[in-house]
């Protein structure tokens, strides 16, 4: 992180957006290991990487954190990355209220079902990809192109007055 901020001249965003997930249908069939490395990669390692440049921050940053629909209407498949996912809300809701007084807002992007490498890589069981994001109320998995701009959004100063915010990206999947 110090190499990053001397490069780029200071850090004013931050975007945690690492993943693992893999479909596992049932609880015996997850080991330990894969439970553990999927809460390393998606939430020890955003909580190293949080911590590290927070200090770096100035006044009106921004931190984003990728959660998921998976936090709120969760998957049978995709217990661990669910799991994580959830702790990834409570993590930004929370450090949203740590990082204000330092002016520096922390919020998340909430995708529903999209295309990415991710699901054809063990992320989605193989039979169910023809299908994939058809239970949407658009009736269609999005594209990465149709979530990006959520991330602009929370980077860019048009959301200053907002923090502690989830914000879904899911096809018209209702977010409580």
């Amino acid at each position: 992180m110090e190499e990053a901020n001397t490069f780029l001249d200071g850090l004013d965003i931050l975007v945690n957006n690492a993943g693992k997930q893999k479909f596992v249908e049932n609880i015996e069939d997850i080991t330990t290991e894969q439970f553990r490395t999927t809460f390393e990669t998606n939430v020890f390692a955003m909580f190293w990487i949080t911590k590290a440049a927070a200090k770096h921050m100035p006044p009106g940053g921004s931190i984003i954190n990728s959660t998921s629909i998976q936090c709120y209407q969760p998957s049978p498949g995709l217990l661990d990355y669910s799991s994580t996912k959830g702790a990834i809300t409570s993590f930004t809701k929370s450090c949203a209220k740590m990082l204000i007084e330092k002016g520096i807002r922390v919020n998340g992007v909430a995708p529903g079902p999209i295309w990415t490498p991710i699901q054809q890589s063990g992320g989605q069981a193989p039979d169910k990809l023809p299908k994939f994001g058809e239970d949407t109320p658009i009736g269609r998995a999005g594209q990465p192109a149709e979530l990006a701009p959520a991330y602009v959004y929370l980077a860019s100063q048009e959301s200053s007055y907002v923090t502690a915010e989830i914000l879904g990206v899911t096809g018209g999947k209702h977010l409580p």
